[in-house]
């Protein structure tokens, strides 16, 4: 038995950038960070931020462009994946979420539209049906 799980609660560190499958479906990604309190050597206080590379597909993905905006706060809840490919004889790495679920959190942006869907999209809730990604 397996599983592969993730739920974060942080901000965007930019807006959620957007392109297209050859097939046509959009595909959002953006990053979103979290930050973790711990004592240094010294007893001090100190906060580390740690970064999360998000990938939400389908309509999903357009409701996060639509409503996404850097600083906004927001659930993510996913599966990772680590992605390798070559570049310059170099092997790359990066390990992402994607997404099936994102709630957005706190107060939307100042130019986000006054319709905003309810706070909370998934693929679960029929938004996009998980075997419709492409990856």
């Amino acid at each position: 038995m397996s599983l592969n799980k993730v739920m974060v609660i942080g901000h965007l560190g930019q807006d959620p950038e957007i392109r297209y499958t050859p097939a046509g479906m959009p595909v959002v990604n953006f990053s979103v960070a979290t930050d973790e309190a711990y004592l240094d050597k010294d007893g001090k206080r100190q906060q580390r931020a740690e970064w999360h590379r998000v990938v939400v597909a389908g309509k999903l993905a357009l409701v996060c462009r639509e409503y996404l905006k850097r600083g906004r706060e927001v659930f993510v809840e996913g599966r990772l994946r680590t992605r390798a490919w070559e570049s310059n004889g170099a092997t790359n790495r990066r390990t992402e979420i994607v997404a099936s679920r994102v709630q957005f959190l706190g107060a939307p942006p100042a130019d986000a539209k006054v319709d905003e869907p309810s706070a909370e999209a998934s693929v679960e809730s029929g938004v996009v049906a998980a075997t419709d990604i492409p990856f």
